[in-house]
């Protein structure tokens, strides 16, 4: 922030540098603008990471990811600043639907999954959002997060590959640590030093800077083809796709909702505690929007969405939390995603600068399970939480599957059931027996007196 603070546009007063811009508030246009291309950076690397891991259109992900920002802004009274990127929690699903029916099954998927949401929305806007609590408390949300990012972790080995569905080819990139390691191993470093290097903005973009790096790298080792920029047009709608349905395919969809829901509630409570502002009457518009926002994607084409932690971290930087600056990220990113030989030079990115991207990015999304158990303080003393967070865990990373007729459910899916069913079940016939206060292990026992070996 500037020493001499923020000039309100309109009124012409000034604030003293560290106050909070509000979300009705206006700053003068220039630093509007300039708030807003950070926004942009902000969100660029991991809302590109979604479509080149899964086989999507760069450009056609960024044209609902922009459209999807309006849309949020729309239905939350441009109340509620938010930018709305490619969600991670999508990538598995869509990998494995892909794999199995094609890219169009698996928009049918994001599609059916932004409906859920939107459901859930409007649910929440008219009952209130006590029951998200009841029936997701933190030591669920967390289990559902952190099995989200261990599945994905074999595909950070993983290398690209390509399959012939309805005589079109479709290209599946699960990154490629194997494809190239030694580029994957300096895009993986570059973002480890970026990010304890560097302060500000900058040291919470470094995905962005690893990739960037790595693409660098893998350039000067020739292992980028730029002859699809050459061949693309400066300008052009980017490519659209029309979603179909397998019900064979929706189980793999279904758990994504409740890491959506988990998001952005968290986005909310994470925006109202740095505004000062009780924004919880939002919270069903919020996700209503990012419902609607998701289907529209799966219409067209695009990644499912969701709220984005990397603009939290601009706002979090600059204390600027006008949703004027929304509005221009959303701009911007529409004229990008309005130019096909942008899109191709995105498309350029190899499977080694993925791998090494994803290697972080996995793991911190596993993580992030494990910091929502801490920031609320769950008690894994407690062998409802132990019990339920280990179950899921196992049957997450190990991938079990199960199928009932056309329906296939895998880890993410049944890891997600397990978590909800093991909790409550649990939980229920605790209370009824009075076994509730009961220690995980011998090794704690009340009174806090550790028993040793």
């Amino acid at each position: 922030m500037s020493s001499i603070g923020w000039r309100l546009h309109g009124d012409g007063r000034t604030l003293a540098p560290g106050a909070v811009v509000a979300p009705d508030e206006r700053l003068s246009w220039p630093r509007t603008i300039g708030i807003g291309m950070q926004h942009v950076v902000a969100m660029f690397g991991a809302t590109f990471l979604v479509p080149l891991l899964t086989g999507l259109s760069p450009a056609t992900t960024l044209f609902f990811s922009a459209v999807g920002t309006v849309l949020f802004l729309v239905v939350t009274g441009n109340k509620l600043p938010s930018y709305l990127g490619s969600s991670f929690a999508f990538i598995a699903p869509i990998a494995a639907a892909t794999a199995s029916g094609g890219q169009s099954v698996a928009l049918g998927g994001v599609l059916v999954t932004g409906l859920l949401l939107a459901v859930v929305g409007l649910v929440v806007h008219l009952a209130g959002s006590h029951w998200i609590d009841v029936v997701m408390p933190p030591v669920v949300t967390g289990t559902i997060v952190a099995l989200i990012g261990l599945n994905l972790a074999p595909t950070a080995w993983g290398t690209c590959t390509q399959s012939v569905v309805g005589g079109e080819v479709v290209s599946s990139c699960t990154s490629g640590f194997r494809a190239a390691p030694v580029t994957a191993l300096i895009t993986l470093f570059a973002i480890i030093l970026t990010t304890v290097l560097f302060r500000g903005i900058l040291g919470r973009l470094s995905i962005l800077v690893g990739v960037v790096i790595g693409y660098v790298v893998a350039a000067l080792r020739d292992e980028v083809s730029f002859d699809a920029v050459r061949d693309a047009d400066w300008f052009g709608f980017p490519h659209f796709v029309t979603p179909t349905f397998d019900a064979g395919v929706l189980g793999l969809f279904v758990p994504v909702v409740f890491v959506l829901i988990a998001e952005n509630v968290g986005h909310v409570k994470s925006v109202a505690a740095m505004t000062g502002r009780d924004l919880d009457g939002l919270t069903g518009r919020a996700l209503l929007a990012d419902g609607l926002a998701t289907t529209l994607a799966g219409l067209g084409g695009g990644s499912g969405t969701t709220t984005y932690a990397e603009n939290i971290g601009v706002m979090a930087a600059t204390k600027v939390y006008s949703t004027a600056a929304y509005w221009v990220a959303a701009a911007t990113a529409l004229v990008l995603s309005l130019s096909p030989k942008f899109g191709a030079l995105i498309a350029t990115i190899p499977p080694g600068v993925l791998g090494g991207a994803t290697t972080v990015l996995y793991g911190m999304i596993g993580i992030l399970g494990a910091r929502i158990w801490v920031q609320n303080k769950v008690d894994f003393s407690d062998p409802v939480n132990l019990t339920t967070a280990a179950v899921a865990l196992v049957i997450g990373i190990a991938n079990f599957s199960w199928a009932a007729g056309d329906l296939r459910f895998e880890g993410i899916a049944l890891g997600t059931a397990a978590a909800i069913g093991v909790y409550h079940l649990m939980r229920a016939l605790a209370r009824w027996r009075g076994t509730s206060q009961e220690p995980a292990s011998p090794a704690s026992v009340p009174g806090g007196t550790e028993l040793e070996d």
